[in-house]
């Protein structure tokens, strides 16, 4: 397995770095925009930190439109985080779906017990009927969450994650963020591993297994 080992200040510096800018649902109606940029480092699988990201203070809303404090929910629980939305035409589907299908790989028992969280960085668009009934299509047992905008972005922003507001551009829509997946341990509640977008479902294959240990990749 690819891997090495970052301080959280120095993955703070570089995951600022990968941002994708995904467009999608203009009023034209032209194919979407896809514009990915990132940092030569994040070309690797599993990013193993030596001082873990500390677990978002998030309270959003989950598909049923019911009340969801992230800490509460997925406390003591193998957890992976990504800051996505639903209209991205690229990173974010094929993101989801990789980590969906070596989730089928694991024992029933440890699929019920991980926790895939997906918030929306497009919060005015991703409803909670919207999140549904796209993460229905990926994996029913993904929480999808949506809220504020500004409380999402600071939530992402603590684990070095940068989104944008998103805005029209020649008249599609974009939204601008971070692709990295984080894993949080069981054991700690500590986020410490970190995935780049070049993650393939083979690596979550040879990841997962550890991760909902709480174990390195």
């Amino acid at each position: 397995m690819r891997k090495k080992t970052f301080t959280a200040a120095a993955l703070l510096a570089a995951a600022t770095l990968t941002l994708s800018a995904c467009g999608g649902g203009g009023d034209d109606g032209n194919s979407p925009v896809s514009v990915v940029s990132e940092d030569a480092g994040s070309r690797k699988a599993a990013t193993v930190l030596d001082q873990p990201f500390e677990k978002p203070d998030l309270v959003l809303t989950d598909t049923k439109g019911e009340k969801y404090d992230l800490r509460k929910e997925t406390a003591g629980k193998p957890t992976l985080i990504y800051f996505g939305y639903t209209n991205c035409p690229d990173v974010c589907p094929l993101t989801m779906n990789n980590i969906a299908v070596a989730k089928t790989k694991l024992p029933k028992a440890q699929q019920d017990e991980l926790r895939i969280v997906f918030v929306t960085t497009d919060p005015d668009r991703d409803t909670p009927a919207a999140l549904g009934k796209w993460l229905k299509g990926i994996d029913p047992q993904v929480v999808g969450l949506t809220g504020d905008f500004d409380t999402i972005q600071a939530g992402a922003r603590t684990l070095g994650i940068s989104i944008e507001p998103p805005h029209k551009e020649k008249g599609k829509i974009v939204s601008t963020h971070g692709t990295q997946v984080v894993a949080f341990s069981p054991k700690t509640d500590a986020g410490y591993v970190l995935y780049g977008e070049d993650a393939t479902v083979d690596d979550y294959i040879k990841d997962l297994p550890k991760l909902v240990k709480g174990e390195k990749p």
